[in-house]
């Protein structure tokens, strides 16, 4: 009965962060108010209330609420498929490099070929750090916590370096925006943005929803894999390219949100146990409500938007001490 209770916190926790964040701002708006204009969107009528609140909710609050829960989601689903194949829970999209990949292609794409769609280009450089990582830490035979770690760590670095180069070269109005862009926020989120992004997000999380169990069998090693038929190379790749897939649609819109793809997981997992049937599906569910709550105070703690990337540093930072002193957790993955 307490597991059940769990799940449904759980699977619910999202609508309930989202109704406190349409009723939490600075704008003070009755439910009622809300819930007739949500009503009259929905089903195409007329409503009755005042331009500021329709604005408020419609255009500036729930385009926000969905795009940082689809955000949300996306890195906690690519942070447990990361740490499934590679069977180490120190591994995130931050960690290995693909944040810093696909934060210099969407910098890229702005400072220097603005006719490249920018979600294209997160996407390619993602990919191309969360490969290159993986030969790295691959170059000493079988891949080792240690060595996925620190290729994951030389990776990002290179990246933010090539995106320091690009910050030091480019206009200095495109500048301004590129370096808020970087600490990532919600603010400018509309319509449009949730339109084009949640096409790769989607389609990112979808096959890693599908073929969540494999994740179970890929997390017990290379050999117990293919002992049960499990095509391992096929598999892994089609896990990285979707994990890179929603990292790179996610930080195209957001910037970069660090430490979602580590805390989430492995609260979920503490929460619901190791099993990735369950483990992906709440830790998505999960990933949104942490996001929606962040995104919520990054807009209310003060008189000004704090970006949220922020938020989720301040509140990661803690976490992670906490994981060292508890030995990760992660120890039956192996060394």
């Amino acid at each position: 009965m307490k597991r059940k209770l769990i799940l449904f916190g759980i699977g619910l926790s999202p609508f309930v962060f989202a109704c406190i964040s349409l009723l939490w701002g600075a704008y003070a708006i009755a439910p009622w108010t809300i819930a007739k204009v949500l009503f009259s969107k929905i089903y195409l009528l007329k409503s009755a209330e005042a331009g500021t609140e329709l604005s408020i909710l419609w255009d500036i609050r729930l385009p926000r609420i969905v795009l940082s829960a689809l955000v949300g989601a996306a890195l906690s689903g690519a942070g447990v498929t990361l740490q499934g194949i590679f069977r180490n829970p120190l591994v995130d999209p931050f960690i290995l490099g693909l944040s810093s990949g696909a934060a210099f292609g969407c910098t890229l794409s702005v400072a220097l070929f603005p006719q490249f769609p920018i979600q294209a280009a997160a996407f390619v450089f993602s990919l191309v750090a969360s490969f290159t990582t993986y030969l790295l830490a691959r170059s000493q035979g079988e891949i080792s916590r240690l060595h996925l770690v620190l290729s994951g760590i030389v990776i990002s670095a290179f990246f933010s370096a090539l995106v320091s180069i690009l910050k030091f070269l480019v206009d200095p109005h495109k500048l301004v925006s590129i370096v808020y862009w970087l600490m990532g926020s919600f603010s400018l989120s509309d319509w449009s943005s949730i339109w084009v992004a949640s096409l790769g997000m989607i389609a990112a999380c979808v096959p890693l929803v599908l073929m969540r169990w494999r994740l179970n069998a890929l997390s017990m090693g290379e050999e117990e894999a293919r002992s049960l038929g499990i095509p391992v190379e096929r598999d892994r790749l089609i896990f990285i390219g979707a994990a890179s897939l929603a990292v790179g649609s996610a930080v195209s819109v957001s910037g970069i949100i660090g430490w979602v793809g580590l805390m989430v997981p492995h609260l979920t997992r503490m929460l619901v146990g190791p099993d990735h049937k369950l483990l992906m599906p709440f830790s998505l569910a999960a990933g949104a409500a942490f996001m929606i709550f962040a995104d919520t105070l990054a807009r209310n703690l003060t008189s000004f938007d704090i970006p949220v990337g922020i938020i989720t540093a301040l509140s990661g930072t803690p976490f992670f001490i906490y994981l060292l002193r508890r030995g990760t957790g992660g120890e039956s993955w192996g060394k």
